[in-house]
């Protein structure tokens, strides 16, 4: 790739992504609906709360998060105080005793290979091994072979530069009188390379593991940035992170259930100077979890191939308010993302 880092695109190209994005969420829908009659069971349970819910059903906390959350979006349940009910829609169309019930319709994707992983990543919590490179490895592991890393990274990479770009242009108030930027997990550099392009005072480095640092090397060469740009080798769970005062955590937190989240947001702001700012930019959740429909679906996709899902931008700004940083506001960009910020106070 080598594009003008600065030319924001005229469209956004949300449509064309949700296709890809919530491609599995008829399978997750579908092991509720078939499998476990979960619909006919909430009718019969009304205000039922979440724990009595996953101990019925057996479910991890993390997917039973997922689900009531596609459920919510979707319009299929309300919750009040953590009591979930069925809304009229519900009612009619997915529960047993209605005339109308729709339950056959998915029964022709009841037996797919992904709709059986679901019920497992329900009960276990664990990712299914979508996209990984063989039945033995998830998708992390399979990322330290080069030709799945290559293609992987081409892939995020492809829609990184509108992402990025837009990324760059929202945050240009933010980042006047900025030196240092530290991209961790920032896979080819294409965020990086973005914010750095559209700000010429500052240099930064990507954090990135092996084989993908080479393939961020290679990028950024591309782009004419290797004298501002650099790329450390490293996996981000070990060791300190070099001091920044501009930190970006890019599509990266949402790969990673919650207890890491709060690893990586700890060592972020070990990293950042006093006055530093973190940038988490994301598909963000609702923080009443009822949407955005898109994201919902999309977050379906990372709890079957990764061990996050899409988070609220309250449940980042509470690790981040524990940590000393001020959290700042939610602003959406292009394509159903957005991105927070966060400010380090003095200590």
């Amino acid at each position: 790739m080598n594009a003008n880092l600065t030319q924001l695109p005229l469209t956004d190209p949300a449509q064309i992504l949700r296709y890809r994005d919530r491609q599995y969420a008829a399978e997750l829908l579908a092991a509720a609906i078939v499998h476990l009659d979960l619909f006919s069971w909430l009718k019969d349970n009304a205000g039922v709360r979440t724990d009595a819910l996953r101990a019925h059903f057996d479910f991890a906390e993390r997917p039973a998060d997922v689900l009531l959350t596609l459920c919510r979006a979707n319009g299929l349940i309300v919750t009040q105080e953590d009591r979930h009910s069925l809304t009229p829609l519900a009612e009619e169309f997915l529960c047993d005793d209605s005339a109308w019930n729709l339950r056959p319709y998915y029964t022709p994707i009841q037996d797919s290979q992904i709709t059986q992983d679901f019920l497992t990543v329900l009960r276990t919590g664990k990712p299914a091994n979508w996209q990984a490179k063989d039945e033995a490895n998830d998708w992390h592991t399979s990322m330290l072979d080069e030709d799945f890393a290559r293609g992987f990274t081409e892939l995020m990479n492809c829609r990184g530069l509108a992402f990025g770009q837009k990324l760059a242009a929202a945050l240009e108030p933010q980042l006047v009188g900025k030196k240092r930027l530290l991209d961790v997990g920032g896979g080819s550099g294409i965020y990086a390379s973005t914010l750095l392009a559209a700000q010429p005072q500052m240099t930064g480095a990507v954090l990135e593991q092996s084989p993908v640092d080479a393939i961020a090397r290679e990028e950024i060469v591309q782009h004419g940035l290797a004298n501002r740009l650099e790329v450390l080798t490293a996996d981000m769970f070990e060791g300190d992170w070099p001091a920044c005062d501009v930190l970006l955590l890019s599509n990266l937190l949402h790969d990673w259930d919650f207890p890491e989240v709060r690893s990586i947001c700890t060592k972020a702001a070990a990293a950042l100077e006093s006055g530093g700012l973190l940038i988490i930019h994301e598909a963000f959740i609702h923080d009443d979890k009822t949407g955005p429909l898109p994201v919902a679906e999309y977050s379906t996709l990372l709890m079957n191939i990764c061990q996050g899902k899409c988070y609220t931008p309250a449940e980042y700004g509470a690790v981040l308010a524990e940590l000393n940083f001020e959290v700042g506001d939610y602003h959406d960009t292009i394509a159903d993302r957005g991105f927070m910020t966060a400010v380090k106070r003095p200590v």
